[in-house]
């Protein structure tokens, strides 16, 4: 149901920041403002808007990363780009970012998007987040903007950042959370699963 979802994002035949998890229409105008408010700089919302930055996410975690030049960054569910084609800018030649998501077509629109800003120290892989395809203590940063709360399996999702980040590794993450169990009216529909 995730999967499916995410790909009609990537497609185009389906909005990604639908009325229902983010109050407006999915407009472009709206998903900048919805940028301004997760606190993404100006120049940052301006990098390919509505194409690597399609309002998928609940949050900044580039702002609280403090990544380095020369640092690798691990971005999980990376969708169209947006946060890992920020994070290139920080990590600079010397450094690489790889984002990671389930969806073929999501890898696909990321890899069009960093060809078209000529970025080339970022890959994308596809794969699941609690099967990251990336090797043992391979990254400096895991990042991760809303992609956690989709996972039914988080302890995996744990156990793979953990695997992955090199010691001395840092981990951001932007997600949203409940406290308690979800009613069973909103656990079995999956128009509330994935926004």
């Amino acid at each position: 149901m995730v999967r499916e979802k995410y790909a009609g994002i990537a497609t185009g035949s389906l909005a990604g920041c639908t009325p229902s998890c983010c109050g407006g229409s999915p407009s472009l105008a709206n998903i900048m403002d919805r940028g301004r408010v997760l606190d993404y700089a100006e120049k940052d919302l301006a990098l390919a808007p509505g194409e690597a930055n399609l309002g998928l996410g609940c949050g900044n975690p580039i702002s609280k990363a403090e990544l380095k030049p020369g640092e690798t960054v691990l971005d999980l569910g990376s969708g169209a780009g947006f946060d890992a084609l920020l994070a290139v800018q920080s990590v600079g030649e010397s450094g690489k970012v790889i984002g990671v998501d389930m969806t073929p077509e999501m890898v696909q629109k990321a890899g069009e998007n960093a060809r078209r800003l000529n970025v080339s120290n970022v890959e994308f892989r596809l794969g699941d987040i609690e099967r990251l395809p990336v090797e043992d203590s391979s990254v400096d940063v895991v990042i991760s903007n809303c992609v956690i709360n989709l996972s039914p399996n988080k302890s995996n999702v744990f156990r793979e950042i953990y695997r992955t980040l090199r010691p001395g590794g840092r981990v951001v993450i932007s997600d949203i959370l409940r406290c308690g169990e979800l009613p069973e009216a909103i656990r079995k529909d999956p128009k509330a699963y994935t926004g």
